[in-house]
């Protein structure tokens, strides 16, 4: 049986895996705390995705937010990126199970992140990382 794990796929591509916390979203996931940051994924997932939007790929910034970054790094980012990395179709509306599903990638995915910070396998920036846009 094929391993369905989404976040496997990302981990092996070179775009998706040049993300990471810099110190600025790392402070700020201290200070918001878990249930705010899983509530603000939530609403941005709901706010800049759910609905097919005439500015697709351009709705996610590359810093200034946990979530953004996760966005990135899980192809959570725009319309084009979760059709093309989770099948799921840019010409509807996300139903709430896709809401869920991105939702839980990227915050599964800052819990990585916040692991590898105290594991100190994150190389703290000043500066969030900005990968080339390069796909």
């Amino acid at each position: 049986m094929r391993n369905s794990d989404p976040m496997l796929k990302l981990k092996a591509n070179d775009f998706r895996r040049s993300f990471e916390l810099g110190q600025m979203e790392l402070l700020q996931l201290e200070k918001y705390g878990w249930p705010l940051i899983r509530e603000h994924a939530e609403k941005l997932v709901r706010e800049r995705l759910s609905k097919t939007v005439e500015h697709d790929t351009k709705q996610t910034p590359y810093h200034g937010h946990p979530v953004f970054i996760a966005q990135h790094a899980t192809a959570t980012c725009c319309r084009k990126c979760l059709f093309k990395w989770h099948r799921i179709p840019f010409y509807r509306d996300l139903t709430d199970a896709e809401v869920r599903l991105c939702t839980g990638m990227i915050l599964r995915w800052i819990s990585a992140q916040e692991d590898r910070m105290r594991a100190g396998q994150l190389h703290l920036h000043a500066e969030p990382m900005k990968a080339v846009v390069a796909q």
